[in-house]
C-alpha cells in the first residue's frame, strides 16, 4: 500500500485552521459544564474523567468525521472505552480536555487539544484553553489568539505569529508540571543552567515555550500521546522541538505500547 505524500504547507496551514476551528466548538462544550458543578468519575487506570471531557470529544468526533472522514481518529476517551481505530502513517490524535485536574480545580489551565500525525511526528495541531480564552496553532508557522468560547475564530488580522527564542545569558527558564511533579525532573533540571522556573497545567507548557516565554519542559512522569502531539505541533511550528532525553526523535503511533510516551524533553530554540 502507497502512503499518502507529505502535506504540503498549505495543507498544514488548512489543517491546523480546521482544528481550531472544531476546538472552539469543543470549547463551548467544555465551558457550559464549567459553568456548573465540576464532578469527577475515575477512570480504569485511575485518572479522573469529567461530562466536559465527553461531551467536548463528541464534538470534536462529529466535526472531525464530517471535515476529515478518511483519517483514523485516535481520542482519549474513545480509546478509555476500547475503540481503537487502525492508525497508519496519518491520523489524528484528540484530547478533548488536557488538565483534567486544573478544569477540578478551576484555575483556568486546562486546554482542548486536536493534532494530525503524518510519519511519526505532528505536523499541524490547535491547542485551546477557553477558560483563558486564547488559542495556539500550528502548522507550517505559528500562531496564537484570543478567542472566547461563544466568539468565531478571530480574523487573520488579529492573530499574532508566535516563534521559540533562544536561551538567555542568565540561564534557561524551566517549565514545570503543576500537577505532577517528580525527582528524575528535579534530577534533570539540576543539570542545567537554570535562571527561573514557572509552574503551568495541560499542553500550555509547550506555548509558552513556542511563544519564547519560557526554554525548557522536561517530562519524565508518565504521558499519552494525545497529551503531547498538539502542543509539539505548536512548538515545532514556532521553531522549538521535542526530543528524548538522549536527543533521539519522540515518535508518535506507538499503538503496541498503548500510545504511551516515555520521558521527553520540549526546546524551545537552539535546544
Amino acid at each position: 500500500m502507497t502512503e499518502p505524500k507529505p502535506p504540503t504547507d498549505a495543507e498544514r496551514d488548512a489543517c491546523a485552521q480546521e482544528f481550531a476551528r472544531i476546538a472552539l466548538l469543543a470549547g463551548r462544550a467544555v465551558m457550559e459544564v464549567y459553568a456548573g458543578e465540576c464532578e469527577a468519575r475515575h477512570k480504569v487506570d485511575a485518572s479522573p474523567v469529567t461530562e466536559a471531557d465527553e461531551r467536548a470529544e463528541a464534538v470534536i468526533l462529529a466535526e472531525l468525521r464530517a471535515a476529515f472522514p478518511d483519517l483514523p481518529v485516535i481520542a482519549e476517551e474513545s480509546v478509555s472505552r476500547g475503540v481503537i481505530p487502525t492508525c497508519g502513517a496519518r491520523f489524528i490524535l484528540v484530547d478533548p480536555l488536557d488538565g483534567t485536574r486544573e478544569f477540578l480545580a478551576r484555575n483556568g489551565e486546562f486546554t482542548v487539544n486536536i493534532a494530525l500525525v503524518d510519519s511519526g511526528a505532528p505536523v499541524a495541531g490547535a491547542v485551546y484553553a477557553p477558560a483563558l480564552g486564547k488559542f495556539w496553532v500550528g502548522g507550517a508557522s505559528a500562531w496564537s489568539c484570543a478567542a472566547a468560547p461563544d466568539e468565531g475564530l478571530p480574523p487573520l488580522a488579529s492573530r499574532r505569529r508566535i516563534k521559540a527564542r533562544a536561551p538567555g545569558a542568565a540561564g534557561l527558564v524551566a517549565l514545570c508540571s503543576r500537577s505532577h511533579g517528580d525527582a528524575a525532573t528535579e534530577a534533570f533540571l539540576a543539570g542545567l543552567s537554570i535562571a527561573g522556573r514557572v509552574n503551568a497545567g495541560s499542553s500550555l507548557k509547550f506555548c509558552l515555550i513556542a511563544e519564547g516565554e519560557a526554554d525548557v519542559y522536561p517530562r519524565f512522569g508518565p504521558t499519552m500521546e494525545w497529551d503531547v502531539a498538539a502542543g509539539e505541533a505548536v512548538l515545532r511550528a514556532a521553531g522549538g522541538r521535542v526530543a528524548t532525553p538522549d536527543g533521539g526523535a519522540f515518535v508518535y503511533g506507538k499503538a503496541d505500547a498503548g500510545f504511551r510516551n516515555g520521558p521527553f524533553i520540549a526546546w524551545g530554540k537552539a535546544g
